[in-house]
């Protein structure tokens, strides 16, 4: 058996074409996609319709997908000051793409974690963050005691391998003996390499065996799609979502982190500030 595991496309639609003309080349048999299927790219709903039109794809519910649904709903569990405030005009406008096109709620029956067994072989866990949260991260950073606690069933079961994605970044490392891996991000990679990531897992007689596949492709078009879908006339987190895709680093946390640290309002004066002081900051 062989499965590709892939995440974080982030309406990145050129990206994931890409990896899927890669996975079916290397004859995987079954994709697992792992949540952050939309929002923050152009192409949400072109990403998440040739997702669900395909029979061989098996979800998980990132934060992302889960965001477009709170957002629509006016939730209160996101900050009510946040409806208000300019700075979230990309996902108001990813928002209303997906709920336009009938498929905002497509993400509502997803599962929050997918488990592979195969006989002989460890127990698989795959999360988009945790099993205890989407937005927690899984990585090589991740403390020995959560990793122990995380790899415990509720049915008594321990997994020998972990799969989470959220980080943007490929992971494969052992912790206390539990195989940690991250699946890094198809369409917003934050390595400083573009290329489009994401996992193949084959299961075989002597364990599961992992490959991480980093896949080129031309970003002409999504960054284009930037300005010509109308998504970068929303203002200034679209346009931090576009350089993250030009540069294949991670913006958006660390910029959001400066603000919150120096009580910044997110606007263009603090935006350009950040870049100024960010080359002394890497």
């Amino acid at each position: 058996m062989r499965v590709a595991i892939l995440a974080d496309i982030h309406g990145n639609a050129d990206a994931l074409n890409a990896v899927l003309r890669d996975a079916r080349q290397r004859g995987a048999a079954r994709l697992i996609v792992n949540g952050d299927v939309v929002n923050r790219g152009p192409d949400s709903v072109q990403v998440l319709r040739t997702l669900l039109d395909r029979p061989d794809v098996t979800f998980t519910l990132g934060n992302h997908d889960d965001l477009l649904r709170l957002w629509h709903a006016r939730s209160d569990a996101l900050p009510a000051d946040w409806f208000t405030d300019p700075f979230w005009g990309a996902t108001a406008w990813s928002t209303e793409q997906l709920d336009r096109a009938g498929l905002l709620h497509a993400p509502a029956d997803w599962p929050m974690t997918l488990t592979l067994r195969e006989p002989g072989l460890p127990d698989v866990l795959i999360a988009h963050g945790t099993a205890d949260h989407y937005r927690e991260s899984l990585s090589d950073r991740s403390a020995s005691a959560r990793v122990q606690a995380l790899r415990r069933a509720p049915d008594g079961r321990e997994y020998g391998v972990l799969i989470g994605s959220h980080i943007h970044r490929p992971v494969d490392t052992v912790i206390d003996g539990t195989r940690v891996l991250n699946t890094g991000s198809v369409g917003s990679p934050a390595t400083g390499d573009p290329r489009a990531q994401y996992l193949l897992l084959d299961a075989t007689p002597h364990g599961w065996q992992v490959t991480p596949r980093l896949v080129p492709y031309d970003r002409a078009g999504v960054l284009a799609r930037f300005g010509s879908s109308g998504l970068l006339r929303s203002g200034l987190s679209a346009e931090i979502f576009r350089q993250e895709v030009l540069s294949a680093r991670s913006l958006y946390t660390p910029y959001w982190t400066w603000t919150e640290q120096g009580g910044l309002p997110r606007n263009q004066a603090s935006w350009q500030a950040f870049q100024a002081l960010r080359p002394a900051t890497v």
